[in-house]
């Protein structure tokens, strides 16, 4: 059988146009919308565990992109294209995206190692010790009115009842009470001034920290009671990446020509 021009024409433009179509979902006023970008939604959609990938929901995203993409053309030919704020958002958003590309390849590229969790995990329980203290305290804004406190107490006062004058707010309608914590939750003068305590004994001199001047009671001492390594492994791992990234970025920081 022998083509003529015309029909031979016709059919090449036919085996053409089957794989241009393929590669659209639709072409919305001349504006073609590449199949790609249904592809990329859906994979984010099903890596979040939305829902699965299905015919159902590759209509949805279709009908969407081409909501977006008539909306898209009309605020173009508006003008918001070429808005200075509009403008300014677009470029914070591309910067956002291509660091954010950067960063997950840095991530990648050094993975945080179970060894240096570990060491960071032995850290933690070295500095938070193998006992946990019950605290109360006074705050007082002088030297004089903590040994004040300190004579009253020696004079037969409860400590809860001067624990009322407090200038800390937070704990002084609680009898100064600042519950069950390690030595390392408080500023280290602070600390090294109730772990020589004994039960139920107050220092005998002022404790001075940037807050004010301090009389401190130890209520009682137990073993810590400190998170297993697999319990906190996440947040150790999280906190390691944050401080390689940041040494990353402080490093391209000190090469760039700042002026």
């Amino acid at each position: 059988m022998t083509f003529k021009p015309a029909r031979l024409l016709i059919a090449l433009l036919a085996v053409v146009a089957v794989p241009v179509l393929a590669q659209n979902i639709a072409v919305v006023n001349g504006k073609p919308i590449p199949s790609s970008r249904v592809d990329a939604v859906v994979k984010q959609v099903v890596a979040q565990g939305q829902q699965p990938d299905s015919p159902q929901l590759r209509d949805l995203i279709k009908k969407d992109l081409i909501g977006r993409e008539v909306l898209m053309q009309e605020a173009e030919k508006q003008g918001f294209g070429k808005d200075a704020a509009v403008k300014q958002q677009v470029e914070n958003a591309r910067q956002a995206i291509i660091i954010n590309a950067l960063v997950g390849d840095f991530v990648k590229k050094n993975p945080i190692k179970d060894a240096d969790i570990k060491a960071e995990y032995d850290r933690f329980v070295a500095q938070s010790g193998d006992k946990e203290y019950h605290v109360r305290h006074i705050l007082t804004a002088t030297e004089a009115e903590a040994k004040d406190v300190i004579a009253k107490l020696k004079g037969g006062a409860k400590f809860e009842d001067l624990a009322k004058t407090s200038k800390d707010t937070g704990s002084a309608d609680n009898g100064g009470d600042l519950d069950w914590a390690a030595p390392s939750s408080f500023p280290k003068v602070f600390s090294d001034a109730f772990v020589g305590l004994q039960k139920g004994q107050v220092t005998e001199t002022p404790v001075q920290t940037p807050n004010g001047f301090h009389v401190i009671k130890l209520d009682d001492t137990r073993a810590a009671k400190l998170p297993t390594l697999e319990e906190v492994k996440p947040q150790i791992a999280e906190a390691l990446q944050q401080k390689k990234l940041q040494a990353y970025q402080e490093e391209m920081v000190k090469k760039a020509k700042v002026q």
